[in-house]
Order: structure tokens, then C-alpha cells, then sequence
């Protein structure tokens, strides 16, 4: 039997990603949006409080156990830059190709092209569940300016990893949710849940 899981996001990549790797423990994803749960603010400087706020909203809009991620890029000539503001790097409204010219702009004057994406994964039972597990995972890359690759979304055309030659967008998304800060926090989370 499988259970609802709330995924307080309406990101169709990090659906598909999340469904995946979900569905063999027994979790049927569901976007927010179809059970028209609206974003939550994320008005908090680190990524553990905004997914803690984002799972504990959606949870609250809808009865059911839910899910949240707050991930991001962070590159360190930019002092983490844009972290937990990587969605909205560029302003409003969310534009994944203004963000990554502003990140390639923002970085243009720097040596230092080294950056990691990271996640932090937070699942409720109940909006006022007092033991969300927490899970969180981090890639290591560098920001190249040239976009690579049509897979993935966000900032994968310009994350490249050395060991593999290729930027993110040029992976499958099996070697993706292999290697992938959000396939490592998933993986963790899993574990955890079992």
C-alpha cells in the first residue's frame, strides 16, 4: 500500500526526481498544487527553516504527511551566493535563464569558479510534527559561463563536474539523481524514514 506524500513544491523536475526515487519506498507524490496549496514564504536565511516552513505550510493546507526541499546554488567567490535565494536570484518573477545570466554577470570579474549545489530535505507527518527528519546533501562543481546540456532545470546548463567532464544539463537524469545533491539528501532521507 502506498502512502500520499505531500511535496510542497510545483516544480515538475523536482517531482519527477523526487517521485522516483520515492515510489519504490512506498510514497505516491503529489504537487501542492493539486490540491491548490499556494507557495509558502520563505522569509528565513538558511535553507533548513525555509523547507521546515515550507513542509509544515503544505502539510497544514492539506492533512497529509509532506515534504519539503530548499536547495540551491552556492558559489564561493560570491560569499554563497545566491544560497537560499538561488530561485529568485534575479527577482521576481522566477526566471531560471535571468538567473544564471545574472550568475554568470555576478562572476564574470572572478578566478574562483568553484561552487556546490546544496540541499536540505524536511519531512512532516503533521504540520506539527516536533520530529521532522532532516536530511541534506551537497555536489561540488564549477560554474562555467558557456550553458551545456538541455536536461535538467535551474542552474544545470552552467554547473560542471570536472570529474565527469560534462555540466549538469548533459546528464541523464539517472546519473543525475545518482550524483546529485538532492539524490544524496533523497537517499539519506530514505534511510531514515526506514
Amino acid at each position: 500500500m502506498t502512502q500520499r506524500l505531500i511535496l510542497a513544491s510545483n516544480n515538475a523536475g523536482k517531482l519527477k526526481e523526487f517521485g522516483e526515487i520515492l515510489a519504490p519506498v512506498g510514497f505516491t507524490l503529489h504537487a501542492q498544487g493539486e490540491f491548490d496549496v499556494p507557495e509558502a514564504d520563505e522569509p528565513f536565511a538558511t535553507f533548513v527553516e525555509n523547507a521546515l516552513e515550507k513542509a509544515r505550510h503544505a502539510s497544514r493546507l492539506t492533512g497529509l504527511p509532506a515534504l519539503a526541499d530548499d536547495s540551491g546554488v552556492c558559489v564561493n567567490a560570491l560569499g554563497g551566493a545566491p544560497g537560499v535565494w538561488s530561485a529568485r536570484f534575479a527577482g521576481e518573477p522566477k526566471s531560471d535563464a535571468r538567473n544564471n545570466e545574472k550568475l554568470i554577470a555576478d562572476l564574470a570579474g572572478h578566478a574562483d569558479k568553484s561552487a556546490y549545489y546544496y540541499c536540505v530535505l524536511v519531512f512532516v507527518r503533521h504540520a506539527d510534527d516536533p520530529q521532522p527528519v532532516i536530511a541534506d546533501g551537497r555536489w561540488n562543481g564549477e560554474i562555467v559561463a558557456e550553458a551545456r546540456g538541455t536536461g535538467g532545470f535551474g542552474y544545470d546548463p552552467h554547473f560542471w563536474i570536472p570529474s565527469l567532464g560534462k555540466c549538469t544539463a548533459e546528464l541523464s537524469p539517472a546519473e543525475k539523481n545518482a550524483l546529485s545533491h538532492r539524490g544524496q539528501a533523497l537517499r539519506a532521507l530514505v534511510e531514515k524514514l526506514k
